[in-house]
């Protein structure tokens, strides 16, 4: 949601006073020289938010495009600077495991499969599941007429929740094709569905693609 990081990984880090001076947060494209003359030069993706809140923890997790570090405004730039590598090692291996654990089509497929019989009785059986690169604007998207469902391969970096949330949520226009009181009923068979409907909408916030969808829709088409 909006201003929070649902699946970011944390490490605590050694106690420290904030400067005087600081405040809440600020973003930090590259900090100055430290005492040994070297300088903290982020790439291009990474922005650094110093917190004065902050005392034992570093966050990061993905906004916009970007890897964003939260660290303790007290931190040196050599601090800085290996805190920011380690947190966005972590964050790359969380996200390679998670696509390896979703697959190809053909695990897609079966993931829908057991979805439909564990919500659905069974009753949808799709033609075909497939992750598509051409979906910028939607998560997932159905055809009931030939059962084919198609789901944005920008759910890949989503925790598996999320996933499973869209094939429940395109498996439920293969019983009922508009967005009316019966689909919803349907949807909401899936225990996470509002919690993964939340996470949605605060990613589309952050991606600055508009205001949220009004009440009753949703960001899956």
């Amino acid at each position: 949601m909006p201003g929070t990081t649902p699946d970011a990984p944390h490490s605590p880090v050694p106690a420290a006073a904030p400067r005087e001076g600081s405040r809440a947060a600020r973003a930090v494209p590259a900090r100055g020289p430290d005492r040994g003359g070297s300088a903290t030069v982020l790439p291009e993706d990474v922005e650094v938010r110093r917190s004065a809140r902050r005392r034992r923890t570093v966050t990061a997790y993905r906004e916009s495009g970007r890897t964003v570090v939260l660290i303790p405004a007290a931190f040196s730039p050599a601090e800085e600077r290996r805190w920011v590598a380690q947190m966005v090692a972590k964050l790359q291996t969380r996200e390679e495991r998670r696509r390896r654990s979703l697959g190809g089509d053909d695990e897609l497929m079966a993931r829908a499969r057991a979805l439909s019989e564990a919500h659905f009785d069974g009753v949808p059986q799709p033609a075909s599941v497939r992750w598509v690169d051409n979906q910028q604007r939607r998560w997932g998207s159905c055809t009931p007429a030939d059962r084919t469902i198609r789901l944005s391969s920008r759910l890949r970096r989503m925790p598996e929740y999320v996933v499973d949330y869209v094939l429940v949520h395109e498996l439920a226009h293969l019983i009922e094709p508009s967005h009316d009181a019966r689909f919803w009923a349907l949807v909401a068979r899936y225990p996470r569905a509002e919690r993964a409907r939340g996470f949605l909408e605060g990613v589309e916030v952050g991606h600055g693609d508009g205001a949220s969808p009004p009440s009753g829709d949703d960001p899956v088409d």
